[in-house]
């Protein structure tokens, strides 16, 4: 095996410092584009990868910023359920109504905006999930690998939180701070929903059901919140509140059960509207003129669901791209003051709700 080419090799190639080197390669938009591609050139041409660990040795930062979504737990005997790739082929009929229950069109938004903006400034992402026993685990394995966490609302104790942070910075993503010392990054979730079910009102609606979230989940909370501020003291005005948990699986169930049918469902999020769609379809409902939908997000599958969905939409690229910006901020200067973030959200008007 030839030797392992050098910093000084390509900066010696590219006719560049060490300095420029190690900008292109940490933050490439910073760097004059003639400039950048010598470097990179230099790069290909001597198959330079750079060392992470004698990078961050040298700067005491790995250069690496942490998120953690809620995941799984392994289901004890599921390795059996595997099948081993053989090269064979098999048909099945696939049901355009369900989904895999992994799926989380949220979280992927969130994901996409915080790689974004960690590329932009130089950092590589190291995504982890986890839940129940193997979440402290998991959370302490991955603190111990990057410069700064992001994490979801609730999903990770205060405790174990306050734990991590007296190694490296810690933000909240999804809930606005209440005693703790943590940076937040969250959305107008209360007034949102308020303005949305004051708009099902306003189209008529007086006996609405309102399809919640996990009593977990801050977001649920605050949407709930908003809803209950829309409908107080409102004369004529009957509400009827049954939990579910952000699926759509949950939504289509709840949905198949309806009876008497009321004027309007509000959920909690779109992928439970999505399932509500779906329960109205089966059962021959029309939407909105039976009944209508609405949901809170704005993910993508709203634009294109039958009829399309009515829904808040929060920023949820922004919201990763926010959060990293709020830990970089912290790696800059960690004695400035825990900060709260909120971003605005917009009603979006479709068939769903007219």
């Amino acid at each position: 095996m030839a030797k392992a080419p050098t910093v000084y090799d390509v900066a010696e190639r590219a006719g560049v410092s060490i300095a420029s080197v190690s900008r292109v390669l940490r933050s490439p938009d910073s760097v004059k584009e003639q400039t950048r591609e010598r470097v990179l050139e230099a790069v290909r041409h001597l198959g330079y990868v750079p060392s992470a660990n004698a990078r961050g040795l040298a700067a005491r930062r790995t250069n690496v910023i942490g998120l953690f979504f809620p995941g799984h737990d392994d289901v004890a005997g599921s390795e059996g359920q595997l099948v081993a790739a053989s090269g064979g082929v098999t048909t099945v009929r696939d049901d355009p109504t369900t989904e895999p229950e992994t799926n989380n069109f949220y979280f992927d938004e969130v994901l996409r905006g915080a790689e974004i903006e960690a590329w932009r400034r130089g950092f590589a992402l190291m995504v982890a999930a986890g839940r129940g026993a193997s979440r402290e685990a998991i959370v302490n394995d991955i603190a111990g690998r990057v410069d700064g966490l992001a994490v979801l609302a609730r999903t990770v104790p205060d405790e174990l939180l306050t734990h991590v942070a007296r190694r490296i910075p810690v933000v909240v993503l999804a809930a606005t701070r209440g005693t703790d010392e943590f940076d937040h990054v969250s959305v107008n979730n209360a007034p949102g929903m308020r303005a949305m079910t004051e708009h099902v009102l306003g189209a008529g609606a007086r006996r609405l059901l309102y399809i919640a979230g996990p009593e977990d989940s801050p977001d649920d909370a605050e949407r709930l919140q908003g809803f209950r501020a829309a409908v107080d003291g409102v004369a004529g005005v009957t509400v009827e509140l049954i939990r579910g948990d952000f699926s759509r699986a949950r939504g289509r169930e709840i949905a198949l059960g309806i009876d008497p049918l009321p004027d309007a469902i509000v959920c909690s999020n779109d992928q439970t509207a999505l399932g509500v769609l779906d329960a109205m379809g089966r059962r021959s409902i029309g939407v909105p003129d039976d009944v209508m939908v609405t949901g809170f997000d704005g993910i993508t599958a709203g634009r294109h669901s039958s009829p399309r969905l009515t829904t808040v939409h929060q920023p949820m690229v922004e919201l990763g791209r926010a959060a990293i910006q709020a830990l970089t901020a912290r790696l800059d200067d960690p004695s400035m003051d825990a900060r709260s973030l909120v971003l605005p959200v917009q009603v979006v008007l479709r068939e769903s709700c007219p």
